[in-house]
């Protein structure tokens, strides 16, 4: 996916996977969530989410919701926020060179 925001391209083709999350629900259900952090080559993060109707990348579309796909850019700070809640400990320690 690619978004232009202020000015900026964010692209998941180019940019470097840095960490992934799924709700476990299977892409068919409603409430189905997942979530990838990625690093930009010049060092801006951004997340890309994606999710059913009911999820929270849910859209309104034709009186009715849909399932969507989003782009956010986002801070060093916010994303190791993310990695502590979404990311398991050893995934964690690998990305940010933590150790015992």
């Amino acid at each position: 996916m690619k978004k232009i925001i202020n000015g900026r391209l964010y692209d998941t083709e180019t940019a470097k996977l840095i960490g992934s999350w799924s709700n476990g629900f299977s892409s068919s259900d409603f409430h189905y969530c997942t979530e990838d952090i990625y690093q930009k080559k010049n060092g801006e993060y951004f997340l890309h989410g994606s999710g059913g109707a009911m999820s929270r990348y849910g859209k309104s579309y034709g009186g009715g919701m849909c399932g969507s796909q989003d782009i956010v850019p986002m801070t060093e700070k916010e994303i190791k926020i993310w990695a502590e809640t979404h990311l398991t400990a050893e995934e964690y320690m690998k990305l940010y060179d933590v150790t015992e």
